[in-house]
């Protein structure tokens, strides 16, 4: 196919292919003007879009200046981009601050882009579930034991819930269900019995297995940035390397404009046996206690603040996190 637009009333249609090149007569004004090829056609348009938006940002720029520009690159950007739908944060610039930080440090680290391309529905399901835990936890345990018994098929018994409660989970079932999290949804209004189909994809089973945590906190904090214009770069599931050998991967970890890092590992279920291995992993990155966070999900605010008196570590739920964050930034 092709398309002609009219230079004189910007009248725009799609034509066949055997007129690219030739001059026809617009069906409006009669005005006469070149059929072109779709794609070379929309590749002048971006090359002009790009053109265009080059010297609006030097223009920017120039009556801004250079300082006020550096300024607004981080916090403000925030603003203009879609969080939730977004492939920005996988660029370069965004988490080069990260990498000069562990270089400065003679760690090596390997950085995941996937992890921060939020296009998916991975962040949507995560706040869902997360804002929800207390009552969808029930759920996720369910589709976690049952996909790593190597079976699809879940029964959720929901009858001994609350009005409310069977509400906000039929809910979320019906959102994973239009997200493509399972493949078949069915609710049994009368026994009070929701049957989901699982999905046998990697990543829907690692998202089930703990990484849903790892979204959760990502957006959490990506909220929290954008809502109190903090510049800072953040990254999700990055391994890193000591001099000594030793690797680690880490959840999450941000940085502000500042140099202030902060490093976030979300847990749930039995997670005491990993206390050791975080407090050698906060010593090797050399960060204060209360920068190095492990976000317990569904831990007891006061088990937190003990556990937090106890070691040289901070624990947090995913409700009191972002609090944290706060008082520490």
């Amino acid at each position: 196919m092709a398309l002609f637009r009219c230079k004189r009333c910007g009248h725009l249609r799609e034509v066949e292919g055997n007129y690219i090149g030739k001059a026809v007569k617009c069906p409006k004004c009669s005005n006469t003007s070149q059929v072109y090829d779709t794609v070379s056609f929309v590749n002048a348009l971006i090359k002009k879009q790009i053109i265009q938006r080059d010297e609006l940002q030097e223009l920017r720029s120039k009556a801004c200046g250079k300082e006020d520009e550096v300024k607004n690159s981080g916090a403000d950007f925030m603003q203009e981009i879609d969080i939730y739908n977004t492939k920005v944060l996988t660029n370069a610039d965004k988490y080069a601050p990260i990498l000069q930080w562990f270089e400065n440090r003679n760690i090596q680290v390997q950085i995941n882009q996937e992890a921060i391309d939020t296009t998916g529905f991975f962040d949507e399901i995560a706040l869902t579930l997360g804002n929800n835990y207390s009552v969808l936890k029930f759920v996720s345990d369910q589709i976690k034991y049952i996909q790593n018994k190597g079976y699809d098929n879940v029964k959720l018994q929901i009858g001994s819930k609350t009005t409310k409660e069977i509400m906000e989970i039929t809910s979320f079932c019906k959102e994973m269900y239009d997200y493509s999290f399972v493949a078949k949804y069915h609710y049994q209004k009368k026994d009070k019995t929701i049957r989901l189909t699982l999905q046998a994809a990697p990543k829907i089973r690692e998202f089930f297995n703990g990484i849903w945590m790892e979204w959760f906190t990502l957006m959490e904090l990506l909220e929290f940035f954008r809502d109190d214009n903090i510049n800072a770069s953040c990254m999700r599931n990055i391994n890193i390397s000591f001099a000594s050998g030793a690797s680690n991967e880490l959840d999450i970890f941000f940085l502000t404009n500042n140099g202030q890092a902060v490093c976030i590992e979300c847990k749930t279920g039995e997670f005491r046996q990993d206390i050791d291995k975080y407090l050698k992993l906060r010593k090797n990155l050399n960060i204060h206690e209360n920068q190095f966070v492990i976000c317990v999900f569904g831990l007891d605010e006061g088990q937190a603040q003990g556990m937090t008196s106890m070691y040289d570590l901070t624990f947090t739920n995913e409700a009191s996190l972002i609090k944290h964050i706060k008082k520490l930034i």
